[in-house]
């Protein structure tokens, strides 16, 4: 391509050329101040004037031009007829088709039309202009659905030096963007004095700093966010204590102490004897009008209800005593709580002894509170959740299975996982598809369970990190979850589509599931019931027959002297028959000994 421009200069109009030296550095000009100069100056006066930085908008209302709307009617009638034929009279209308059918151009005229429908219906039998070619409800057999997949989104840590357990998470209710974290270390009389005692909500795209720090005098064991405001949280401490935020959360006291705050400075503290005296392991809140309400457990053995406008005491008071006597000695310690706002005077308590209590608030007795127990873990109850689509079916995980209940199934549960290889420290529902669940181990492992799919096996086993599990939770789309592990690493993960899409048909099928598996245990307990019933029979009838008995033939105690005296005969006469044994030896040895006296004499 030729220049169109070209552009001349001579050499010498470009400059100097530059030379580069390395040479330390010179001092040309030093100005020294000169005070008398200060007299021909004159300060200017100060003036403030504001400024706006934004650009100048201006608003315009404009009526754009409207669509003239008009109703019509329309009223098909059958036509081809002349006006002076009546189509509504049958006579007419033969005679006029008898005069068209005798005109020369009729013929003429039927066959013309006679192609053009013949045409359309030929095009009408070869194409189905009404037949669907996408069925978007229809599911394609032939392709086989994806494996279940989950991935890691993001880890957060703890800043300090000294690593915590994350304890309890908490999703926040406006979507899946804050994470509240609870740090504690959970393990007896191991925390050192370093320890720190914050907890942190975290921005889940944010893993490098916390979103808001949550200041407390004793490590947070539970946090739970208000869903009906997305600003409070709900906690309980270490020492016992609950207490309720607003934005920043920050707990003090000492002991058994609730707390109000807002900001990082206490506002309201409570006496040590109206709360918890062991570590408040769980709190919900309540469904109420006012959404102030909550209740939590302990293992100390209570629950307790609170009206976090008036913490100066709970509103309500449960012991865990399952002979109704309300004796705090006797009572269960609580580790999990359920509530169901479907239900809202039933709620469930799992126990450091391995029972499941369902309890009625509205009873009117402390005996009557607790309804019945449910007993089948060999440890301790650590998480306890009702299916959000069958909430008479609920999932609880202790020692190292996961088992799904049955309310009206009191002796067993009716389904139940294989035994681990370790523990199991938590489990959860998917709040989307009612026949999945994940859980969480002590060896750092999850696990997800498709109970349609497989019962035996988990679904998808994922190694999440190489520390112990002990918290988890699934944001309310069912798609995010994330994992607590005992160094303080809170792990956001998330799942498949096929995980967080609920299935066709998957509620019924899982209805009948629970209703079939239901059915089979209270058939297996009413024939355990009935063994039970002909052993209790048999053994009742067996000591009627004894009590019936000939004269001539000796009683089991009769018996038991004569055996016991006959013993102890035998014993006489074999201490004897020792005794005489001893005194010949001893004799034979006193003889031997004087017989070697004389020869030596």
């Amino acid at each position: 391509m030729k220049p169109v421009y070209v552009y001349s200069r001579l050499r010498s109009q470009f400059g100097r050329p530059p030379h580069f030296t390395d040479r330390p550095a010179e001092l040309q000009l030093d100005l020294v101040s000169d005070p008398s100069l200060v007299r021909n100056f004159i300060q200017k006066d100060r003036r403030d004037q504001a400024v706006q930085a934004r650009r100048d908008m201006s608003e315009h209302q404009v009526n754009t031009e409207r669509f003239e709307w008009e109703n019509r009617g329309m009223n098909h009638v059958e036509g081809g007829w002349s006006k002076d034929v009546a189509a509504d009279d049958l006579e007419q209308t033969l005679r006029f088709r008898k005069k068209v059918e005798k005109d020369e151009n009729y013929v003429h005229s039927i066959l013309q039309l006679g192609g053009v429908m013949e045409h359309c219906i030929r095009q009408n039998n070869a194409v189905d202009i009404y037949q669907e070619y996408f069925d978007e409800d229809e599911d394609d057999d032939d392709e086989a659905p994806d494996p279940p997949t989950a991935r890691t989104i993001n880890v957060f840590r703890d800043p300090n030096e000294v690593k915590r357990t994350v304890s309890s998470l908490s999703w926040h209710p406006g979507g899946c963007r804050k994470l509240a974290a609870a740090y504690c270390c959970l393990e007896f009389q191991k925390a050192s004095k370093d320890m720190s005692m914050d907890s942190y909500v975290w921005d889940v795209e944010n893993p490098n700093r916390p979103e808001l720090t949550l200041r407390a005098e004793s490590p947070l064991v539970c946090l739970e966010y208000n869903p009906k405001d997305s600003h409070a949280l709900i906690g309980g401490s270490y020492n016992g204590l609950i207490g309720q935020s607003h934005s920043l959360f920050s707990v003090g006291g000492a002991n058994c102490d609730i707390l109000i705050a807002q900001g990082q400075h206490p506002v309201e503290l409570s006496s040590v004897e109206q709360s918890h005296r062991d570590p408040v392991y769980k709190t919900i809140w309540l469904q109420s009008k006012t959404g102030t309400e909550a209740f939590s457990a302990s293992t100390d053995g209570q629950v307790l209800w609170w009206d976090v406008r008036k913490l100066s005491e709970p509103t309500e008071r449960l012991v865990l005593d399952l002979s109704g006597d309300g004796n705090l000695d006797r009572a269960l310690g609580a580790v999990s709580l359920e509530f169901e706002p479907t239900m809202p005077t039933k709620f469930m308590v799992g126990t450091e002894q391995g029972l499941v209590v369902s309890c009625n608030r509205k009873a009117k007795t402390p005996a009557e509170k607790v309804v019945c127990t449910y007993s089948g873990h060999h440890g301790a109850v650590y998480a306890l959740q009702r299916n959000p689509f069958f909430p008479k079916n609920f999932l609880t995980a202790g020692d190292w299975t996961a088992r799904i209940w049955s309310e009206d199934i009191k002796e067993s549960s009716i389904m139940w996982t294989n035994y681990q290889m370790s523990l199991l420290s938590d489990v959860c529902w998917s709040p989307v598809r009612p026949s999945i669940f994940f859980s969480v181990k002590l060896d750092g492992g999850l696990d997800v369970w498709d109970l349609l799919f497989k019962q035996s096996v988990p679904t998808l086993s994922l190694k999440v990190c190489d520390e112990a599990l002990h918290s988890l939770r699934v944001q309310e789309n069912g798609r995010f979850l994330a994992c607590g592990s005992q160094q303080g690493s809170a792990t956001l993960l998330e799942v498949c589509p096929g995980l967080s899409t609920l299935q066709r048909n998957e509620k019924s099928l899982l209805a009948d599931m629970f209703e079939r598996e239901t059915r089979r245990e209270k058939l297996l307990e009413a024939r355990q019931r009935e063994k039970r019933l002909k052993e209790r029979n048999r053994s009742a009838q067996s000591r009627d027959e004894d009590g019936v008995r000939d004269e001539g033939e000796p009683s089991p105690d009769e018996l038991t002297a004569r055996a016991e005296d006959e013993f102890f005969s035998m014993v006489e006469s074999e201490r004897a028959r020792m005794d005489k044994e001893d005194e010949r030896h001893r004799e034979e040895e006193e003889q031997t000994e004087n017989e070697e006296a004389e020869m030596c004499q």
